[in-house]
């Protein structure tokens, strides 16, 4: 028995730090900020190796962790709700060598038009398109309603077309407005 636990154990830990880096993305994705990010992730892990043995089924994992991260990401915005207004953080990528430019600038583009997106619907199109959870697996993690996943979503992915687009072309916005005339 005792075998098995520390098979399991290690197992475990392998886990955590290969969902590590999943985990850091998922939350800078919603933070904006690599130090925020960085102690979510950290208490995110110290808590999951604390209540490991809560986990029943090692294929839940990934869902388990996310529902921790999110946990965490709502303590975190209730107890600093008064002093930063997350919807209003720009996203600066300080780090953008010569050779990668281009691609760069299209990487912060699409950053920061998922930074205009309300924090729900922000979350829920990180979780489905980047992480590809299920729907299912996202309304256990935000714990909320299968159906406010799927609306938050549909809003979430037509809100970034539009801003992309508007990005990429300013006088496509003019343009969209104009009616035709018979």
């Amino acid at each position: 028995m005792q075998t098995i636990f520390f098979c399991r154990s290690r197992q475990f830990t392998r886990r955590l730090e290969e969902t590590r880096g999943r985990l850091y993305r998922m939350a800078y994705a919603w933070s904006h900020n690599h130090a925020l990010a960085d102690d979510l992730v950290q208490e995110t892990l110290a808590k999951a190796l604390k209540n490991r043995h809560q986990l029943r089924d090692m294929n839940a994992l990934d869902a388990w962790l996310f529902t921790i991260l999110s946990n965490c990401w709502r303590g975190h915005y209730r107890r600093e709700w008064r002093y930063e207004d997350l919807n209003a953080t720009e996203l600066v990528h300080e780090l953008t060598p010569d050779r990668i430019h281009d691609e760069q600038e299209i990487v912060d583009h699409v950053r920061g038009a998922v930074a205009n997106l309300p924090e729900g619907q922000r979350q829920v199109l990180t979780l489905v398109d980047l992480e590809e959870f299920s729907y299912n697996d996202v309304a256990q993690i935000l714990d909320i309603p299968i159906g406010t996943v799927m609306s938050r979503l549909c809003r979430a992915r037509r809100s970034l077309k539009t801003l992309l687009l508007d990005e990429r072309s300013p006088s496509a916005a003019k343009h969209r407005h104009l009616k035709r005339v018979k």
